[in-house]
């Protein structure tokens, strides 16, 4: 029991961390924070992510990217041209690697407004870090597994989030609805009440109106992540950035 639990721990606090700041916050800038709370949530996400960090200004390049090239051969994850989520995965990796090191050359009009911390990611992208984090979910599956099988869950550990980008970027265009169906791809909600992926698999509705925090868009439909951002604009965590309704 303590294993399950310290797995879906690990699983929703890493999403947490994507969803609300590297995708709703990094990327679409959906509402701004002071200083102070930048940085503790670029911590938090790199605490939580461990072996599978993902850099922020890197993430919300190819995320900007996605959006504006979306279901196209410019997209870097659309399923669309892939005959299985392995090979697509690793195109997305290919060009977040050239992004990263400054192989492929970025636009100019992607390549800004996110938050940059190098002294953070020279530590948390580093192998030596990756492998620390690795050691200790290897320890805690030690002390607390209580059956052989469970040691089977530690790669979801050491993966979680390529793991979750391959569930939110396949799914996510090609399984469910369509609540706007003229936009021009092939973007989907695959669920109505999205406890997975805590609303990234409300893609057709993202893709409709990518700048609203809010991912679900009809009464029936829940994002679970949107009401902490409401309290967190509550509390002043954030400050939530006015835009226009559905």
């Amino acid at each position: 029991m303590i294993i399950l639990l310290f797995l879906l721990l690990h699983w929703y606090l890493s999403l947490f961390g994507q969803t609300f700041y590297l995708h709703r916050y990094s990327a679409h800038k959906m509402f701004t924070m002071s200083p102070f709370w930048e940085k503790f949530w670029y911590m938090f996400t790199w605490i939580t992510q461990g072996t599978s960090y993902l850099n922020a200004r890197a993430y919300a390049i190819l995320h900007r990217m996605h959006h504006a090239y979306s279901d196209t051969e410019k997209d870097p994850h659309t399923p669309h041209f892939f005959k299985e989520v392995f090979t697509m995965m690793m195109h997305t990796r290919k060009i977040y690697n050239g992004v990263l090191t400054g192989s492929i050359k970025v636009e100019s009009k992607f390549d800004k407004n996110f938050p940059e911390y190098p002294a953070i990611d020279k530590i948390a992208d580093h192998l030596i870090t990756r492998l620390i984090f690795a050691g200790l979910y290897i320890s805690f599956y030690i002390v607390f597994a209580s059956h052989w099988w469970m040691y089977l869950l530690l790669p979801i550990h050491f993966l979680i989030g390529p793991i979750k980008g391959a569930i939110v970027n396949w799914a996510g265009h090609k399984y469910g609805y369509r609540n706007f169906p003229d936009e021009n791809d092939q973007s989907k909600n695959t669920l109505i009440f999205d406890f997975l992926m805590l609303g990234e698999l409300f893609q057709n509705n993202h893709h409709h109106a990518g700048a609203r925090p809010n991912f679900a868009a009809k009464w029936w439909e829940i994002d679970p992540v949107y009401p902490i951002i409401k309290l967190f604009d509550k509390i002043r965590i954030i400050k939530l950035v006015k835009i226009k309704t559905i």
